[in-house]
């Protein structure tokens, strides 16, 4: 061992010895005076924390000074941080740089250069596409809901280096990215695909409105983010001038995003009452409430596997409360809430804080909402909404619920 690595460790413990002695005295001295107990097992918290402390910093002087290559102070730090919120074992919970948080914020904000699709880490530890967002270079792509994204421009990641994948795929407008799928094939095999995909500035319309046959008006939601209300506002009150009988509200391929804005909408479908509640790991609840005035139509919700999140929230409000029929397929099942954080470098992290309930109570993380009525797609259908009628069954049976309802 090199004398200037000994000097180092040792300067070190005592440093971390010295911190812990001086707590000490200064408790032990608060006794004498003031008769205050120590409680039981202080003292071993304190030696604890200075061999939890002692050892981190032992470990990383040994690599600064005997790793192969030149070692980044900043990178060693941030990948600490980064190896914290691994540890916990949780891909929705994660560590950001300051690059990766502003990254991440954009999407909430409605624009951002990229290709268009919302990931998440899977189960298997693969990047899983939850869905495409409509109208973007990764819908034309032909990228589908349960895809994998196994490399981006010919490198290997994992859902343990998202966001590292995320920001490859990100990029100036009209430059080309290049990334590589799994994909179940129709007999279960694993199928390969290479995708060549030309970034654009994607600005997420997420709301769009319709007039379907008999007068039923029809909105389709595509995620929520900070601009998706008062889209949705102006979008239903254009219906509402038109006098329509019922509303089919159309949440397929929609993966979430911020529950506040879920609350706002689901206000405008249902009378007063639990939107949803979320519970801590101490039992703490929080209730987000509708308030009486709402649209009193007849109301189908179309939902399927890339419902996830904020769209399951409110597709489980409106199921629980008997406010509407849902019609599709089983839902992602997310039923967790992240805290996002920003820290005063401009880092910031993603904590999944609490679970969420429907108001019945139920908890669909890991399992779903089931709809009430199931209706799956032609094999082969990949296109859904009003522009291919034709084909979306799902749309279809909703139609004709909707004219029962009705009548």
């Amino acid at each position: 061992m090199s004398k200037k690595r000994v000097i180092t460790i040792t300067v070190i413990l005592l440093l971390v010895t010295n911190i812990v002695t001086f707590s000490l005295t200064n408790k032990v001295a608060i006794k004498q005076k003031d008769k205050v107990i120590i409680p039981k097992g202080e003292y071993e918290q304190l030696i604890s924390s200075y061999k939890k402390y002692s050892k981190a910093m032992s470990l990383e002087s040994y690599v600064k000074n005997y790793f192969l290559r030149e070692v980044d102070e900043e990178n060693l730090m941030e990948g600490q941080l980064k190896g914290m919120f691994q540890a916990l074992e949780d891909p929705y919970s994660v560590y950001m740089t300051k690059e990766e948080f502003k990254d991440f914020t954009e999407h909430t904000k409605g624009v951002y250069g990229g290709i268009g699709v919302i990931i998440t880490p899977g189960e298997d530890n693969l990047i899983t596409v939850v869905a495409p967002i409509e109208g973007t270079p990764g819908e034309r792509a032909g990228l589908k809901t349960g895809d994998k994204i196994i490399k981006v421009e010919g490198k290997e990641f994992t859902a343990d280096n998202m966001d590292k994948a995320t920001k490859l795929m990100k990029g100036k407008p009209n430059t080309k990215v290049n990334i590589t799928i799994l994909r179940k094939d129709k007999d279960g095999k694993n199928e390969y695909i290479d995708m060549e995909i030309v970034r654009e500035e994607i600005r997420l319309v997420t709301v769009k409105s319709d007039i379907l046959e008999d007068n039923i008006g029809y909105i389709r939601i595509t995620s929520f983010d900070e601009l998706t209300y008062e889209d949705f506002k102006k979008e239903l009150k254009t219906l509402m001038d038109k006098k329509i009988s019922g509303i089919i509200l159309d949440l397929r391929n929609n993966p979430g995003g911020l529950l506040d804005v879920c609350v706002d909408i689901a206000d405008e479908f249902l009378d007063e009452g639990i939107v949803v509640y979320t519970e801590t790991r101490n039992g703490e609840r929080t209730y987000e409430k509708s308030s009486a005035k709402h649209v009193d139509l007849p109301l189908v919700v179309l939902v399927n596997e890339g419902s996830a999140s904020a769209s399951e929230i409110l597709a489980g409000a409106i199921k629980d409360r008997n406010r509407g029929i849902l019609v599709g397929n089983k839902t992602f099942g997310k039923g967790i809430v992240q805290r996002i954080k920003q820290l005063s470098d401009g880092s910031g992290f993603k904590l999944t804080v609490s679970e969420y309930f429907t108001p019945n109570g139920t908890s669909i993380h890991g399992v779903g909402i089931e709809p009430n009525i199931v209706v799956d797609l032609p094999e082969g259908v990949d296109e859904i909404g009003i522009e291919n009628l034709e084909k979306d069954t799902q749309l279809k049976v909703a139609i004709e619920k909707m004219k029962d309802m009705i009548q």
